[in-house]
């Protein structure tokens, strides 16, 4: 495999651990700075990790993490930088960003996008490592490869092994959505509302055009003229892609809730053939990247304050047959939406890139 900006390292036999160049756009969002602490603590090995912004959030350092001897990353601007002087490149900012450097970049290196900009796209690979990265493999040394919400990798991660099981025909889905899927001011605003309201103050309600704090809020993007919201819409066509069940009847709900970090749904599932909850347990826990929470564990209930913040499992809980219809199951789903269903992600997509590239 020749690398984008390195030729020697074609002439270097099959399996050899080639330290990569990094690049990380967008990396003083969320995402990014998961994305820096995930590429850390995986098996990629690497030489150089660059980090890169648009010109307002260049001025401070990256990167810092929880591992002390992590150096912070100087943030770069992203218009001065050489894309070929890197093999894989993570954009992780805005869709805008994407959409101007991405195509370029992907001439020279592997890049994973996760904003929304190409993911409509049939022609670009939408891929949740755990459900379908096998569409990857020969995938070649450079490309596009798009990665869906973090709603909808939780989702098909969960669904996806029910659906080998038994044949999935439909699922209704309420969604419980974390203020950090809008990004840092959405979390700064549920902290400072939070303290306003318990000191006897109005909160303000910019992020979301209305109070969150101590709310429930029936909305998660724009209402579209047809009453659904565009991350309902999202979720419905992301999730059918994934698992590649173009026939699948996916009716959702999004609701955003004043919780800082993890996503969770309330699950209805409908299948072909019958399906006992031993059988689909026993499907969940041998599943990649699922961990089912059992009832009478000491874990018991998958909540966002406990477990969802672990970055590499999507949790299953409340799993239970469905009294009113046959052929039918309901459970709860939690998984955090930065570190498992964004960071982790891409992480695990650039592994099956850089294993089927050598």
């Amino acid at each position: 495999m020749t690398l984008a900006g390195d030729q020697s390292r074609s002439t270097l036999p099959r399996g050899a651990a080639v330290p990569l160049r990094i690049a990380v756009v967008g990396a003083a969002s969320l995402i990014g700075e998961a994305v820096i602490a995930a590429l850390r603590a995986s098996k990629i090995p690497f030489s150089d990790i660059h980090a890169l912004d648009d010109e307002r959030s260049i001025g401070r350092p990256v990167g810092a993490d929880e591992d002390e001897n992590a150096k912070p990353l100087p943030l770069l601007p992203v218009a001065a930088f050489d894309f070929a002087a890197v093999e894989l490149i993570f954009f992780c900012g805005r869709a805008a960003l994407s959409e101007r450097y991405a195509p370029g970049a992907a001439e020279h290196a592997w890049v994973i996008d996760s904003s929304a900009a190409f993911r409509a796209r049939t022609d670009v690979p939408l891929i949740v490592a755990d459900v379908n990265g096998g569409l990857l493999t020969g995938f070649g040394p450079h490309g596009l490869v798009a990665l869906p919400g973090s709603a909808s990798v939780a989702l098909a991660t969960a669904l996806a092994p029910l659906d080998r099981l038994a044949g999935l025909l439909r699922a209704d889905v309420a969604t419980y959505q974390s203020v950090s899927g809008s990004g840092r001011g959405a979390m700064d605003e549920l902290a400072g509302e939070t303290v306003a309201m318990l000191s006897g103050k109005k909160a303000r309600g910019r992020a979301f055009g209305r109070q969150i704090a101590f709310n429930v809020i029936p909305q998660v993007d724009r209402i579209e003229t047809d009453g659904v919201t565009r991350e309902e819409r999202r979720l419905w066509e992301e999730t059918r892609r994934v698992l590649g069940s173009t026939n699948l009847a996916l009716n959702a709900t999004a609701v955003r809730v004043p919780v800082f970090f993890g996503h969770s749904f309330a699950v209805h599932a409908s299948f072909e053939r019958p399906v006992t909850t031993a059988e689909a347990l026993a499907a969940l826990a041998t599943a990649a990247g699922v961990s089912v929470v059992e009832a009478g564990s000491a874990d018991e209930l998958p909540t966002p304050a406990t477990l969802a913040t672990a970055p590499t499992q999507v949790y299953v809980g409340r799993l239970r047959a469905d009294p009113t219809r046959d052929r039918a199951i309901n459970f709860w789903v939690v998984a955090d939406n930065v570190r498992k269903c964004a960071a982790h992600n891409a992480v695990l997509t650039a592994q099956i890139l850089v294993n089927s590239g050598r």
